[in-house]
């Protein structure tokens, strides 16, 4: 159809435009954002735009949740949400039975069974099943934490981190047992408690196994058998298994020490020091020998209770106290001994000093 009017070719995305709309247009591109919202100080480009935000946030929030008061601006977002407190789950899978509190949810697993992966990252071609986790991906490229916590400023790559963040201010813990009544910030973390109760472990090693409560626990396991050790310090290069283990070591090169004993102020860089620590306020002894029930305020780790074990049996495999040390490390894994020129760590001093040789040669 012509109608005779004008048309304006936007030189940046090449899209062309009437007359009227063409300026409006053109400050999608520019950074420019001159209207601002006054509750929550987000700014557009186009007062359009300002006016539809307004609307969604002046839209009167009437569908209440009986059971938690939590409100929704639709019905069928409350009629959603009732199933976190019924545990209603209407959508079945047809090829294991699993079922889903939402359609959404069902049609992800279900790509699971099909192998579909149709959306692909164009930096590492790494493939997904569902856009929204792509989107998630391609933060680790980007370096993006767009959700920020207004009360802390940490800043986090997903929205549903932040929410989970924020629990940690408020003490919120929603999700509870309903046979120990212990209480949790998120229903997954309920999920996984709950095979405490059942003693279910439905994950297993399928090279030695052994089986866990947890995809993640087992995740972590399979890096023994792989040798991968991908979270590596940035300061001395040393890696590690597991991100936790990284951020405790990192607290060496920092010095931080976030956790402080409310009795007498003493801080500690781990909350396993800070929980041994307190023993020596309270008395408690809670680690005991069940041959001369000797007590101990901390759990002694696998080579003090090897050699405490001797004393009662009177077994002497090793000639020394030292030569079970060194054998004891093969279990520990430790490599105490460190070369100050390279840094190579070594589980006995014999092999570093072999080592050193290498450099004064």
């Amino acid at each position: 159809m012509h109608t005779g009017k004008k048309t304006y070719e936007n030189s940046v995305c090449e899209k062309t435009f009437p007359q009227h709309y063409i300026l409006k247009h053109l400050l999608m591109h520019s950074e420019e954002k001159k209207f601002g919202c006054s509750v929550c100080e987000k700014t557009f480009a186009q007062s359009g735009h300002l006016k539809g935000h307004l609307l969604m946030r002046n839209r009167e929030r009437q569908h209440e949740c009986s059971v938690c008061k939590k409100t929704f601006t639709f019905s069928r977002a409350l009629k959603i949400h009732m199933r976190t407190h019924t545990g209603e789950k209407p959508y079945e899978c047809s090829v294991c039975k699993k079922t889903f509190s939402q359609d959404c949810s069902l049609k992800r697993h279900t790509q699971t069974h099909t192998g579909e992966r149709p959306y692909e990252c164009s930096v590492c071609k790494k493939t997904f099943s569902n856009n929204g986790i792509l989107k998630r991906h391609m933060l680790i490229h980007t370096g993006e934490r767009p959700y920020e916590c207004h009360l802390c400023n940490k800043k986090f790559p997903r929205r549903g981190t932040l929410k989970v963040h924020m629990l940690t201010h408020t003490a919120e813990r929603p999700y509870e047992c309903h046979l120990c009544n212990k209480k949790f910030p998120r229903r997954g973390n309920l999920k996984v408690h709950m095979l405490t109760h059942t003693r279910e472990k439905p994950r297993e090693c399928s090279v030695c196994k052994k089986k866990f409560t947890r995809n993640a626990n087992l995740k972590e396991h399979m890096r023994l058998h792989t040798g991968e050790r991908p979270h590596e310090c940035s300061v001395c290069k040393k890696t590690f298994t597991q991100s936790g283990t990284l951020k405790k070591h990192m607290r060496m090169h920092t010095g931080e020490k976030p956790y402080e004993c409310s009795v007498c102020k003493k801080t500690f860089s781990q909350d396993g020091s800070l929980k041994a620590h307190m023993r020596t306020h309270t008395g408690e002894r809670p680690y005991e020998c069940s041959v001369c029930k000797k007590t101990y305020t901390q759990k002694k780790d696998h080579m003090n209770e090897v050699k405490h074990m001797l004393r009662h049996s009177g077994e002497r495999p090793y000639e020394c106290v030292g030569t079970l040390d060194v054998h004891m490390l093969l279990h520990t894994r430790e490599r105490p001994h460190k070369c100050r020129v390279c840094k190579k760590i070594f589980s006995w001093s014999g092999y570093l000093r072999r080592h050193m040789l290498t450099h004064t040669t």
